[in-house]
C-alpha cells in the first residue's frame, strides 16, 4: 500500500531532520587503518619470544625466560596496536594537513561514509 503525500512529506522531513541531528549523536573517531609490515614484524617478535620463552625455561636460565617473555609481550604488543602521533588532532588530519570531512581521507573511506554520500546524491537529484 503506497503512502499518501502527506505521509511521504513527513517520512522525508523525519528523515531530513534525523540526517541533520546525527552529527551531534555520534562522535567522529579516528580511522583505523592497519600496517600490515607492523602486524607480520610483531608476529614475528611474538614467535621468536616464545621460542626463547620456552628455550629459557628448559634450560632453568630465569634471565632467558623473562627476556623471552618481554619479547613476545612486545611483539604482541606492537601487532595489535597503532603508533601514537604526537598530537591528537593528527589522527583526523587530512592529505594537506587540514581535517578531512567526517575524519576519513579519500582512500580510508569506509562503507557507511559512501553510502551516506550516495543517499544525499539520490536526495540532491529528487525533483
Amino acid at each position: 500500500m503506497p503512502l499518501s503525500e502527506q505521509e511521504q512529506r513527513l517520512l522525508d522531513e523525519m528523515e531530513r531532520n534525523l540526517y541533520r541531528n546525527e552529527a551531534d549523536v555520534v562522535a567522529p573517531r579516528a580511522p583505523r587503518a592497519t600496517n600490515a609490515r607492523r602486524v607480520v614484524v610483531g608476529c614475528l617478535l611474538a614467535v621468536v619470544g616464545i621460542v626463547v620463552l620456552v628455550l629459557g625455561v628448559s634450560t632453568q636460565l630465569l634471565i632467558v625466560g623473562v627476556g623471552g617473555f618481554a619479547l613476545m609481550f612486545v611483539g604482541v604488543l606492537m601487532a595489535l596496536t597503532q603508533p601514537v602521533s604526537g598530537h591528537p588532532a593528527d589522527a583526523f588530519a587530512g592529505p594537506a594537513g587540514g581535517v578531512a570531512q567526517g575524519g576519513r581521507t579519500g582512500a580510508r573511506r569506509g562503507f557507511m561514509d559512501r553510502m551516506n554520500d550516495r543517499w544525499d546524491r539520490r536526495q540532491d537529484e529528487r525533483p
